[in-house]
């Protein structure tokens, strides 16, 4: 047996959706700040956390104020001078 679509059928569905979507934005109005103050904690104990490891690895180091470290020394390429001669070149009309 085939069934056709109705107008009825057509306008429920469409009210549903319509239902569905008011509902999830009253419910997001609601609930969005509670959200956002519970990121807003979560990274702020994450920054804090990190912070205080970069103090306690401050202090545990012995340099003193001012002092410059290098943690890596830089290639330098040296050029080989026995490589040849430097020739003048002229112009040739």
């Amino acid at each position: 047996m085939i069934q056709y679509a109705s107008v009825i059928g057509l306008f429920r569905t469409i009210l549903i959706i319509a239902l569905i979507y008011f509902g999830v934005k009253i419910l997001a109005r609601l609930f969005a700040p509670f959200l956002l103050k519970f990121v807003a904690k979560k990274a702020e104990q994450q920054f804090g956390g990190q912070f205080k490891q970069q103090q306690r690895q401050q202090k545990q180091s012995s340099s003193r104020e001012g002092e410059v470290t290098i943690d890596k020394m830089p290639n330098i390429k040296t050029s080989n001078n026995n490589v040849g001669d430097y020739v003048d070149y002229e112009e040739i009309e």
